[in-house]
């Protein structure tokens, strides 16, 4: 088997794994894992040899953005205080604590190559918190904060790595220069982020296309994380802003085409990408098997002091931590989100699983010093993060549906249903206000207009069935039953002309050209 197939079946994995996750009611990201653990453990299957400084730029982008498109800026701003405590307060109190630990129990370790593994480890992976916490149905609000957290919590933990880092291969560390070196970093990416967040905006309206403008949301995270990181910005923090930016302010209401056809796109880069992620973890793990060849019982006993400190770590800050944001949340009334109980927070705490970020920063770690000696501790680093990696992917998500039924966690269904509801309301509003403006210009008569009367209230209703009284909702609800109707047996006509016009394909001198084209106008037809 070699790279390609390797590749090829990891695209496959990626596919088959949602469905087979969804039937036994376990995370794809896991089972994404387990697939890349068995591979690794055969002997055919080849070792994966993709330059570990290639992982995040190839992976991270896409996820990120993939990940932005879900949430806004509003959720961001409503929960900064959370989610600070969460991506950087905690990044640096796990950083220091696994740094002490390691710098302990595992002999000849410097300082500076402890922080670098604390750094490493310290960051809950966005891709698997989200992918996990998403399917099992929980408040809204902790998928946010879970969501704001492995978004921002990159970006401190790769600068700390990237500072720990330096002072090991260096030999020097300037704490001074540290804090200005994170400033400014975070300044160039802020700068790359909104700069190309606005230049990207205008393009789009420029290209007009869906087909285009998809195309040109592909290449965007990737340009903004290079750019960033030639300029010695963070690529992650880029990456985020341009998103948000695109988010906030590229969105067309009426480009339906773009929205429907970006939404399906990005689905399925999020998709292939995630599984891809996720089976290299588990493929990477021959690394930490030859690592710890003849000293399995000292290196064990190693990662599972580094799993204990990073587990239990995390639930002694969050405690006190949302214990916190209540008395604050009580006191300013702020509008944030907020585990409103104690199941909630230990959800939380079990949700933080480690993941791309982690291998990939381990797998970086430069092979030698300055002096052209040997990395200090380098191979004990890579097994112990293997160790955190798949003790907290594998076990957290694989019992997180078990805790989350246990501890009976579920989202607040009445409340989306009110949300949901206000909406609908507010669109067959805004549907009546502008029927009402054109009757202002425009003569229409009185069997069109009402018509026209019944199909804005029908707007609100097919979002929210229980809209309006219960003789309008009878009325509709005929309406409704008499257009679905309409639509099947027009479905089976547009089928029938769709087969035909396919026919027309294969016949001498046909323009396939041609043929797609009326098949695209067929389509359109149906999709509306």
């Amino acid at each position: 088997m070699d790279q390609l197939a390797l590749f090829l079946l990891l695209l496959l994995g990626a596919v088959v794994s949602v469905p087979v996750g969804d039937r036994l009611r376990l995370p794809a990201p896991v089972l994404m894992t387990l697939l890349g653990i068995v591979l690794a453990l055969l002997d055919f299957v080849p070792n994966v040899n993709i330059p570990p400084g290639l992982i995040l730029p190839a992976l991270l982008p896409p996820l990120l953005y993939a990940a932005v498109r879900r949430t806004s800026w509003r959720q961001f701003a409503a929960n900064k205080r959370p989610i600070f405590l969460l991506a950087v307060a905690l990044v640096f109190v796990t950083t220091v604590c696994v740094a002490a630990v390691a710098h302990e129990v595992v002999p000849g370790l410097p300082v500076a190559a402890a922080v670098a593994l604390g750094a490493l480890v310290a960051p809950p992976d966005p891709v698997a918190a989200t992918a996990v916490a998403g399917q099992l149905g929980l408040p809204r609000r902790l998928v946010s904060i879970l969501e704001g957290e492995g978004l921002f919590n990159d970006v401190t933990a790769i600068v700390l790595y990237h500072v720990a880092i330096a002072a090991a291969v260096s030999g020097a560390f300037s704490l001074p220069h540290a804090l200005v070196e994170l400033a400014l970093s975070a300044v160039v990416a802020l700068a790359v982020g909104l700069a190309l967040g606005w230049a990207s905006n205008k393009l789009l309206d420029l290209l007009g296309d869906a087909t285009l403008q998809i195309g040109l949301t592909l290449l965007v995270p990737y340009a903004s994380y290079v750019l960033a990181e030639e300029l010695h910005g963070s690529g992650v923090l880029s990456v985020l802003v341009t998103a948000l930016f695109l988010a906030e302010y590229a969105a067309d209401p009426d480009d339906v085409m773009m929205r429907l056809a970006g939404h399906t796109f990005w689905d399925v880069v999020d998709t292939l990408v995630t599984g891809i992620a996720f089976g290299l973890i588990g493929l990477e793990l021959h690394h930490a098997i030859r690592t710890a060849s003849g000293r399995w019982g000292e290196m064990l006993g190693w990662g599972a002091a580094i799993v204990a400190v990073v587990v239990f770590v995390r639930l002694a800050w969050l405690l006190p931590a949302t214990w916190l944001t209540k008395r604050l949340h009580a006191k300013r009334d702020y509008d944030e989100e907020i585990p409103v109980s104690w199941r909630e927070t230990v959800v939380m705490w079990w949700s933080g699983m480690r993941g791309v970020a982690s291998v990939a920063l381990a797998l970086a770690i430069p092979l030698t010093m300055d002096d052209g000696s040997p990395f200090p501790g380098r191979d004990e680093i890579v097994f112990i993060a293997f160790g955190v990696i798949i003790a907290t992917l594998v076990l957290q998500g694989l019992t997180l549906p078990w805790l989350v039924r246990k501890l009976n966690v579920r989202a607040d269904t009445e409340s989306e249903k009110e949300f949901e509801h206000a909406l609908a309301v507010r669109a067959a509003k805004a549907a009546k206000r502008r029927l009402k403006e054109i009757e202002q210009v425009e003569e229409l008569p009185d069997e069109l207009s009402e018509q026209l009367l019944r199909r804005a209230f029908d707007i609100g209703a097919r979002i929210s069935p229980d809209l309006g009284d219960e003789e309008r909702r009878e009325a509709h609800e005929q309406r409704a039953r008499r257009v679905k109707r309409v639509r099947r047996i027009h479905g089976e006509m547009l089928s029938a002309a769709r087969h035909e016009v396919l026919a027309a394909r294969s016949e001498p001198g046909a323009d396939p050209e041609i043929v797609d084209r009326v098949l695209r106008h067929l389509d359109v037809r149906s999709l509306r």
